[in-house]
């Protein structure tokens, strides 16, 4: 796909960011990374409500990752707004390798250094078999702004991940890729961001009021 002929490529596009809902690992703390894993019941409802909350606005276009809990999330979206959907594997969570399958628990236990490296966000680390962050960073902003410039002046929805949220909200607010973490993210979130000529800017974050009231709608089991 490519833009038009008519647009101007330095006209500021719309990315509206959604986390995918909640899957079992999410709900027990396991590290899901690359495994392909369904949404919960929580998830499900989660997708449907975030779907709602944005069935006004004027997106385009909604791409999401490959892996089933993004596109389980994104489907709901694309089918209120009457708009394409498009699977991308670059928008795919950070690849854990041999953390995989694990919980916070088991790794704190059993791969002590690593698991070190890992929560002081070491550039370089990469679990065995994984990505190391500096790597996976640089794929996902590449992803997320390959996708956005296919569409300059258009507003539109990219479904993804933590982590790779985790990386736009670096990129747009200029925030070093060693530093903690203190923004969240999380499951069926919705965040704003514009891309121009001049990068990536964070306009609104984590929008979880579509959500609020799981309890009145939803048994959480």
């Amino acid at each position: 796909m490519q833009p038009s002929n008519d647009d101007d490529p330095h006209r500021v596009t719309r990315v509206t960011l959604v986390r995918h809902g909640r899957t079992a690992y999410n709900a027990t703390t396991r590290i899901q990374g690359q495994l392909d894993i369904d949404l919960d019941e929580l998830g499900h409802w989660q997708a449907q409500r975030m779907a709602q909350a944005l069935a006004d606005e004027d997106i385009s276009v909604v791409y999401a990752s490959d892996l089933a809990r993004a596109r389980e999330t994104a489907s709901p979206l694309a089918e209120v707004l009457g708009v394409p959907l498009h699977l991308d594997a670059g928008l795919r969570e950070r690849n854990f390798g041999a953390f995989e399958g694990l919980s916070f628990a088991d790794l704190d236990l059993h791969h002590v250094d690593a698991a070190r490296r890992w929560r002081t966000r070491d550039p370089e680390f990469g679990p065995e078999g994984g990505e190391r962050l500096i790597d996976f960073n640089r794929r996902s902003v590449d992803a997320v702004t390959r996708v956005a410039r296919l569409h300059p002046g258009q507003h539109i929805a990219v479904v993804s991940h933590g982590g790779v949220l985790d990386a736009m909200y670096r990129a747009g607010s200029r925030v070093t890729l060693e530093a903690p973490r203190s923004w969240h993210i999380g499951n069926a979130s919705i965040h704003r961001m514009l891309l121009s000529r001049e990068g990536w800017t964070v306009v609104g974050w984590n929008d979880e009021f579509h959500l609020d009231d799981a309890s009145d709608d939803l048994t959480v089991r």
